[in-house]
């Protein structure tokens, strides 16, 4: 059997790879398409070539994008030429062509709708996993997206856009994302299969948190083990707890504690005073500074602060768990994973869904036909589309 990589991963993809039928696109496509397809058709076909954008800086990740349309040519039975301007995880400018495609105008029409899904997101999502990896360029990054996609499709795309981006951010040293939360899309980080341990549920199923750990190891007994340990608002109580009952595990470095407090109250034994007291310990420059509101909920706010971080590590080194790990999650977008590094916070891994987009009108891509049988031209305000097209020696 072939190793999973993500080059792999794209030709197993399904979700953004379908659909090929002239009918099923016609049904998704949006109507002046259509009606555009059937005008040409009657009038004489000709060859165009549509340079494809976004307004927005962002990593290029086209590859799903691309796939898909020779997907359809293929299946249809036309050529088509995609030229990725930019290589994948390449930094894009605002307003830059990523592809220009070129092929018949009544094929390539009612393509349109249904391309530009499968690229502006991804592309954002890119760009926001790569500026996460690189705020945190010590720390590996856990994908856990899945539970916040309108759908497989978009599950895929977003598993894909955040391997992008974190190949691009490995690239310049970051650690970027070693991995996923579920199988389907593990492909994308290089693995067979997800990564992960216990849900909430689990614990309010066996009773508490210890409970859950020792059903966890009976199990998997080879298997790292990463307990939460917020879900009875005891996090230190119930790690340490749970520390003492698997000293060796410990030890070994093979159990983690993961933090996934709500913002809605402190960590255990934290408030705002003790919670300035912590950071003044260990990083007291950061704190001294100037911070915008949203900087100290981070820093020292309710929920998973880099204050509730290293509180959680003062507990495990003074009982004697220096090795146990502190696995973080909970709205790590780009500013939170800023601030923990302002913070100098003890992070051994994140699980973050965060790159993706939460502003989707950023998302929107664009395309616009800049060539009809050789010849130049675009609407007027998008020449710049047609200068680069000439650099690009797109167009005569």
């Amino acid at each position: 059997m072939n190793p999973m990589t993500p080059e792999r991963a794209l030709d197993l993809a399904h979700g953004p790879l379908g659909p090929v039928e002239e009918r099923e696109i016609a049904a998704r496509t949006d109507a002046y398409f259509g009606r555009t397809c059937e005008i040409v058709k009657r009038f004489g076909d000709c060859r165009v070539t549509y340079a494809i954008f976004i307004r927005r800086p962002v990593i290029a990740a086209c590859s799903l994008a691309i796939r898909w349309v020779k997907n359809v040519a293929r299946a249809q039975g036309f050529e088509v030429e995609c030229h990725e301007v930019y290589a994948e995880g390449e930094w894009v400018g605002a307003g830059e062509p990523l592809i220009y495609m070129s092929g018949p105008f009544t094929k390539l029409a009612p393509l349109e709708t249904l391309l530009l899904q499968r690229l502006g997101a991804s592309c954002v999502a890119a760009h926001n996993a790569y500026q996460m990896a690189m705020a945190l360029p010590n720390v590996p990054f856990l994908a856990m997206e899945a539970r916040h996609c309108a759908g497989f499709e978009m599950q895929e795309q977003m598993s894909y856009a955040a391997g992008v981006g974190s190949r691009a951010a490995c690239k310049e040293g970051a650690r970027g994302f070693i991995g996923n939360a579920n199988d389907a899309t593990a492909g994308f980080f290089g693995l067979e299969r997800g990564l992960g341990t216990m849900p909430h549920a689990l614990i309010g199923y066996a009773g508490s948190t210890l409970r859950a750990a020792e059903m966890y190891d009976e199990v998997y007994p080879k298997e790292p083990l990463t307990v939460l340990v917020d879900y009875f608002g005891q996090e230190i109580t119930d790690a340490l707890e749970v520390c003492e009952r698997f000293p060796e595990r410990a030890a070994e470095g093979r159990l983690s504690v993961r933090l996934d407090t709500h913002g809605g109250r402190f960590l255990e034994g934290l408030d705002p005073q003790s919670s300035y007291a912590v950071l003044e310990r260990h990083t007291p420059g950061t704190i001294r500074r100037y911070r915008s509101d949203s900087e100290l909920r981070d820093l020292v706010g309710t929920g998973v602060s880099a204050a509730a971080i290293w509180r959680m590590r003062e507990a495990l080194n003074e009982a004697g768990f220096a090795n146990v790990k502190i696995v973080v999650s909970s709205g790590f977008n780009v500013a939170k994973c800023t601030a923990m590094h302002d913070a100098h916070a003890p992070i051994d891994i994140v699980g973050s869904g965060s790159f993706i987009p939460d502003r989707w009108s950023e998302t929107y891509a664009t395309a616009d036909i800049v060539a009809y049988d050789g010849k130049a031209r675009v609407k007027v305000g998008r020449e710049f589309l047609l200068k680069k097209a000439k650099d690009k020696r797109e167009v005569p």
